[in-house]
């Protein structure tokens, strides 16, 4: 198994190094001059194309990038693009030097109007002026489009470029169900060519009113690419085409060297000065005069550049290469040959593979017999010399590894022995089991000195993380929190590093609400108190270390609790680490159902935000004694936190709160409707629009200072003391879904990330 991976090693390194050939070709293509700028926003400007003087080949080929601007994209917004110079409204999509074609944004002609002989607005903007530049209108990939009911409109040229055409669309009673979507045949829409070499065009109106401006109070015509425009019902009866479309739709331009005559029978650069490139043909332009510059058969890049024209390396390029599979292929200057492999023959320039073995001179079964005894041979002693090769480095690295991580966490942590452990644990007795997680197992430990902990020992954890786990561990080792509970060390011995918890010894904070029993009652104020410390807990791991650290998993079974039942939030993983200013991180965590943020299983970007919004349906758990999944009376199965925030919306909130403490006293039901409130903020869709951490933490404090003046120092006390003096008894709920002690620890984090 080890000498195949080897091999498999060796392939992957050899085809590794073939990249950089790979990518050469691509990587050294000029666009434009040297020091211009080549691209404007997400628009690539080639030369004879410019922004700057000296970078364009004349006037007709400037471009204005305009910063101070912008224009939307599919990622945001990027300066606007112009043709010509700042004073220029034609916005530029896209320029093709290869056919010879600039995509623009052309506004829309378009009459409204609110009664039949009376138009309300109108666009003037419909013209547009080509003459003395480089450009004329695609005949071939734009057609004159008209929309509308009761519409005549023609597209008209003048002087030089006298010209006249047109269509007309109407409609007949049974509108809807006439038109079709899609079809643009002279109901409700049309669409006619326009003549070749044109360089100005205007919108003229064939008909003064519009006796459909009822049902259809605006009628378009514009010039623009064919393929743009399928009609739509809507858009004869609402205002949804111009609401698309009121920035410009897409027109075709063709474009080509215009002041240096036409090609001289298609030589090469030489006596056409516009195609720079050595390896560049000249072709005359099929849409009005001039030419245009292409690089020759078996080259790529610039014609208008020098040197422009680069070779194709049609050995990489499977598409373009003519040998077959089994034929050797040897790139050259605007070519490629083939050749037979040493030992066969044949035609290697066909895609069938004609490259046949030569008649043999050595008899097949001797051959096969060598072949074979010399195979096996070979296989056996590469194989037992990497196995022999692998074992003693495998050795060497776990005691370099050990040492190394010893004196990195020494003088952190306590570094624990694995008889340590083992004494501690009675050998990992099931009697010492305090829980089991689909990471690992949780033991109870009595260490030498009689120090009650946790042990977590994890099922895996991936070897190339190690380093990266105890660097995370020592971070972690600095936390110091009276509500966090501590990490105390790690025993870095076996291959699974172990960690070693303080031991919380009243359970969770799940088992307290929801645990199998009868309920027993817990008061407002002690309810009030877990809150605050577990909000005050998570907002230190958010902003008061040097990085800030992202619980990910925020549920009242991580919520552990001491025998005075003050709160200990556990289960907080290394790999959420980010820095204190940040407000997301990379790495995906999973979570529990019930408890996600919804706008982090729509990005898969966990936020600080994440944990504000699990921590919102926690805070519904003590009010309300419900589970974040729960069964209602229908037997049905609902989310508490939607299910909590419709209720609110309905002012069904005292249905839902728990009964126990529901009072008629104001004050007390005031502190519910606050306690409420802030769950729900909490729970805001939106990220953005929920509290910080610090802002829940403030809201508590207020609320349970205002609660305790309400009831008395007296009154909180003997609550205390009815809830330590009797045992924990617990509530009838559905718990089989949470399986968790609360320990589940960096490793489990670090082992549910994707890879």
């Amino acid at each position: 198994m080890g000498c195949v991976r080897q091999l498999q090693c060796y392939v992957f390194l050899i085809v590794i190094s073939l990249l950089p050939a790979a990518l050469a070709e691509s990587t050294t293509l000029k666009l434009s001059l040297p020091g211009c700028p080549d691209k404007c926003g997400n628009v690539t400007i080639p030369y004879p194309f410019g922004t700057r003087p000296g970078c364009y080949q004349d006037d007709g080929f400037q471009i204005t990038c305009n910063e101070s601007t912008s224009t939307s994209t599919g990622t945001g917004t990027a300066p606007k693009v112009l043709l010509g110079t700042n004073s220029s409204n034609i916005e530029v999509i896209d320029i093709n030097i290869t056919s010879g074609e600039t995509r623009v944004y052309k506004f829309i002609a378009f009459r409204c109007y609110n009664m039949s002989d009376r138009v309300e607005f109108n666009n003037t903007r419909a013209s547009m002026d080509l003459t003395n530049r480089p450009f004329v209108f695609s005949h071939k990939r734009n057609k004159f489009t008209v929309i509308g009911c009761y519409n005549l409109a023609y597209i008209v040229g003048q002087g030089e470029d006298s010209y006249q055409s047109g269509c007309a669309s109407f409609c007949d009673n049974n509108l809807m169900n006439s038109t079709t979507d899609g079809s643009c045949n002279g109901l409700g829409c049309c669409q006619t060519s326009i003549r070749s070499a044109l360089h100005y065009y205007e919108v003229q109106w064939g008909f003064k009113n519009n006796p459909d401006w009822h049902f259809n109070p605006c009628i378009y015509a514009v010039l623009a690419e064919e393929d743009w425009y399928k009609f739509q019902v809507q858009d004869l009866t609402q205002f949804d085409f111009f609401k698309r479309n009121k920035n410009g739709v897409p027109m075709v331009l063709d474009w080509a060297i215009r002041n240096n005559g036409q090609c001289q029978d298609g030589v090469e650069k030489s006596t056409n000065r516009a195609c720079l490139s050595n390896h560049s043909i000249c072709n005359n332009a099929s849409n009005g005069e001039g030419y245009l510059c292409q690089c020759m058969q078996g080259y790529q890049g610039n014609p208008y550049l020098p040197n422009g024209c680069i070779d194709i390396d049609e050995c990489i390029a499977r598409d373009k290469n003519p040998c077959s599979q089994n034929a050797i292929c040897v790139n050259t200057d605007g070519n490629v040959t083939c050749s037979c492999p040493k030992g066969t023959h044949g035609n290697p320039y066909t895609k069938d593979g004609t490259c046949i073995k030569d008649p043999e001179k050595f008899p097949y079964p001797a051959r096969v017999a060598i072949s074979t005894i010399l195979g096996i041979a070979i296989f056996v002693g590469l194989c037992l010399l990497v196995a022999a090769q692998q074992q003693h480095k495998r050795h060497m690295k776990e005691k370099e590894e050990y040492q190394r991580y010893y004196s990195m966490m020494d003088n952190y942590l306590r570094v624990f022995s694995k008889k340590q452990i083992e004494i501690a644990t009675d050998g990992f007795a099931e009697t010492h089991v305090l829980g089991t997680g689909g990471q690992g197992k949780v033991y109870k430990g009595i260490l030498e000195d009689n120090q009650v902990v946790a042990i977590k020992k994890a099922k895996e954890v991936e070897e190339t993380q190690k380093e990266e786990f105890v660097n995370e561990i020592l971070l972690l080792s600095q936390i110091n929190h009276k509500n966090i509970v501590r990490l105390l060390g790690s025993c870095l011995e076996v291959k699974i590093p172990m960690l070693v918890y303080e031991f919380v010894p009243n359970g969770t904070l799940f088992e307290l609400l929801h645990g199998k029993g009868n309920c027993r009652p817990i008061s407002l104020g002690t309810r009030l108190r877990i809150a605050l410390e577990s909000a005050e807990a998570l907002d230190y791991l958010h902003s008061s270390i040097s990085r800030s650290i992202l619980h990910g998993d925020v549920k009242s079974a991580n919520i552990l609790l001491q025998d005075d039942y003050h709160a200990k939030v556990s289960d907080f993983g290394a790999s959420n680490l980010v820095p204190i200013d940040d407000t997301q991180v990379v790495k995906v965590v999973q979570g529990t159902r019930g408890y996600l943020d919804p706008e982090y299983v729509a990005t898969a970007v966990l936020t600080k935000k994440s944990d504000v919004y699990s921590f919102g349906v926690v805070l519904l758990e003590i009010i309300t004694r419900k589970c974040a999944i729960f069964t209602d009376e229908t037997s049905e199965r609902k989310h508490l936190a939607s299910y909590f925030v419709s209720t609110v919306t309905k002012n069904k909130l005292h249905s839902l709160l728990d009964q126990e403490i529901v009072t008629n006293k104001e004050k007390v039901i005031e502190v519910l409707h606050e306690v409420s409130g802030l769950a729900v903020w909490c729970l805001s869709v939106r990220g953005e629009d929920r509290p910080t951490m610090r802002q829940v933490v403030e809201k508590l404090q207020q609320l349970e200072r205002f609660y305790s003046s309400l009831i008395g120092l007296e009154k909180v006390e003997e609550e205390t003391e009815i809830l330590l003096g009797e045992s924990t008894p617990f509530c009838s709920s559905d718990t089989s879904a949470f399986h968790n002690t609360g320990y589940s620890s960096v490793l489990e984090i670090e082992t549910r990330l994707p890879r």
